[in-house]
C-alpha cells in the first residue's frame, strides 16, 4: 500500500464563499464519499484548508497504486457534478505516522 495527496481545487477562487444551493448539496454528497472512504480505512486524513491564497482540500489516502488514487478523485461526486472542481493527485513516497490515542488503541485482554 501506498499514501497519495489529492488535493481537491474549486470552481473559483473565492469558493467557498457565495456557493450555490447545486454546490452546497454537491459538497454534502463530497462529505458522505470521503465519510465512507475513511470508514474503510482508504482515506487517513481529508478536510478544506483555509489558505489566504485561496481555499482547497486535502485527502490523503492510502491505496495500491496511483490508479486507485485517481479513481477516488474521479468518482468524488463534486467532480462528477461538472461543476468545476479538480483533484490533483501526488505521491506521498516516505510517511510518518502517529500511534492511535489511547482511547482508540487496541484494548489488551490479559490486563485488570
Amino acid at each position: 500500500m501506498v499514501f497519495f495527496h489529492l488535493k481537491l481545487l474549486p470552481p473559483r477562487p473565492d469558493f467557498p464563499l457565495g456557493a450555490s444551493e447545486k454546490e452546497l448539496a454537491v459538497m454534502a454528497e463530497h462529505a458522505d464519499y470521503w465519510r465512507a472512504s475513511a470508514d474503510t480505512g482508504v482515506a487517513v486524513a481529508v478536510g478544506p484548508v483555509f489558505d489566504p491564497a485561496g481555499t482547497f482540500g486535502i485527502a490523503i489516502v492510502e491505496v495500491e497504486d496511483a490508479k486507485q488514487a485517481e479513481q477516488l478523485a474521479d468518482e468524488d461526486p463534486v467532480v462528477l457534478s461538472e461543476l468545476g472542481f479538480r483533484y490533483e493527485v501526488s505521491p506521498i513516497p516516505s510517511m510518518i505516522l502517529r500511534d492511535p490515542p489511547a482511547a482508540l488503541a487496541p484494548i489488551n485482554p490479559d490486563r485488570t
